[in-house]
């Protein structure tokens, strides 16, 4: 084992909001600074982010911290860049996993068959939510892709591998990374060919794929990059869940979830949930999950300050509030179309059951319950493609509600172990970097307060909110 005199390693999290940084020393975590970056919506389905501004935080954040032992980092996932391996200048903005532009090259994949192909090597559905079409777009549609396709200069993927590139010259990626994409075949951990032709990506396009703690370089201070994982699976590690049935739920601009398996499960995307690689550690075996996640989670919550009905006060609400759903309004936050289980991007967000006395209140708790509900939905199918659950930990910024956590505790129906930091993916990136250190993970990292079920769901207070989910299904139909 390397013998270090004073261990400083920093992890950053590159999220969909903002770019924050911790650092962890022998004294404990310290919190670094944050840059919030730009939202950009060029059209109604659109949204992207400028990969300059995204990498011109990160380096601020990194510089900020001159005694580093090593650096690890946190991706948003799907989000993808394309980029002159040259200059390192990317050619268009990131497109954002939000981002729904591809939803009519979706349908023609999905005529010609291309979804059970998927479904095979990478057990996920047809959807713009991934990666694939999103890096066609770019290569069709970004100045100057197909000049430097044929000169042999251009590279497409993930943010992280962007991130690398320009930090260490490495372009590479992880495989719980490349596992959201489309592009990967989940058995070998390798990009399948197939899927790169059905797609009409460049395979030799694409970045490297190695595991999630090792070798990513090292900046030009000689610090090494040592991990490098998707923000959800880095939670899903800082929580600890290492045995099969463990799950949690992050509530971020999006709620997801990650439930344990010990094997890639294909036949759950049959049922909404998609395998996806966990992580793996350098010389050992991958780990897998299965994932499922609701769109609009603290993006709903931010429409409603958008639009003035949300407030500090509402943020306060006390844990033994009367729900809304129990006799009042019920809110689907389908505000980018349904995630898992259905993948319907054609449903859309919507209020049911209001009257002259519903108040802003009411369509508040109403929206925070909306969220807990879609997220019981998703545990539900994983607590049956599972075989049970064994624990459920729940981390990020909703859970700073206390009738959030209460109605989501009551609503699943099970004891809840709740993040005491809302920052799991940091905890998670620095317990790998930890461990590829060979150092042991101090008790305290990662520390949870348990919230037991109150008031237990009544059978027609879910039917209620099912019923909700069917009309606003069928009323996004195509005509």
């Amino acid at each position: 084992m390397r013998e270090y005199r004073t261990v400083t390693i920093l992890a950053v999290d590159q999220g969909t909001t903002s770019t924050k940084a911790f650092a962890w020393t022998e004294t404990g975590l310290r919190e670094g600074r944050r840059f919030q970056h730009r939202q950009i919506r060029p059209r109604q389905g659109w949204v992207e982010h400028d990969a300059e501004e995204l990498i011109a935080n990160i380096e601020a954040l990194i510089a900020a911290e001159p005694e580093l032992t090593a650096l690890g980092l946190a991706n948003q996932g799907e989000t993808v860049i394309a980029w002159d391996a040259r200059t390192k200048r990317p050619l268009y903005n990131a497109i954002v996993w939000q981002d729904e532009r591809t939803a009519e090259r979706i349908e023609e994949l999905r005529r010609d068959g291309v979804e059970d192909l998927m479904k095979q090597r990478a057990g996920l559905p047809l959807d713009s939510y991934f990666s694939a079409t999103k890096l066609r777009w770019l290569l069709d549609h970004a100045h100057g892709a197909g000049d430097l396709l044929k000169a042999g200069r251009l590279r497409l993927g993930t943010s992280d591998s962007f991130f690398l590139d320009r930090l260490t010259g490495v372009f590479a990626t992880d495989p719980s990374t490349a596992s959201r994409t489309s592009l990967m075949n989940l058995r070998t951990l390798q990009w399948d060919p197939e899927l790169c032709a059905a797609f009409g990506v460049p395979i030799q396009c694409l970045p490297e794929i190695r595991p999630t703690s090792g070798d990513f370089g090292t900046l030009k201070s000689g610090v090494p990059v040592i991990c490098s994982i998707v923000d959800q699976q880095a939670a899903l590690f800082g929580h600890g869940c290492r045995a099969v049935g463990d799950i949690k739920l992050t509530f971020g601009t999006g709620a997801f979830v990650l439930g344990v398996t010990d094997e890639p499960v294909f036949e759950a995307s049959s049922h909404g949930l998609l395998p996806t690689c966990a992580w793996q550690h350098a010389g050992g075996p991958p780990s897998y999950a299965l994932d499922g996640g609701v769109l609009a989670a603290g993006a709903a919550i931010e429409w409603l300050g958008e639009i003035g009905l949300w407030s500090e006060e509402d943020a306060r609400l006390e844990a033994s509030a009367t729900s809304a759903l129990a006799a009042g309004p019920v809110f689907v936050p389908a505000l980018a179309g349904l995630g898992s289980p259905f993948w319907d991007r054609n449903a859309k967000g919507a209020w049911f059951g209001l009257d002259l006395g519903t108040s802003r209140t009411d369509l508040n708790r109403a929206v925070l319950e909306g969220i807990a509900l879609r997220a019981c939905q998703i545990v539900e199918a994983m607590a049956r493609s599972l075989g049970g659950v064994k624990r459920i930990a729940v981390d990020g910024g909703l859970t700073k509600s206390t009738y959030f956590t209460r109605f989501l505790a009551d609503a699943l129906g099970r004891p809840l172990e709740v993040a005491d930091t809302a920052e799991m993916t940091a905890v998670g990136v620095l317990m790998i970097c930890l461990g590829a250190l060979g150092l042991p993970v101090p008790a305290g990292l990662s520390s949870h307060t348990v919230i037991t079920p109150d008031a237990p769901l009544q059978d027609a207070e879910r039917r209620r909110f099912d019923e909700a989910v069917a009309l606003v299904r069928q009323f996004g139909r195509p005509p």
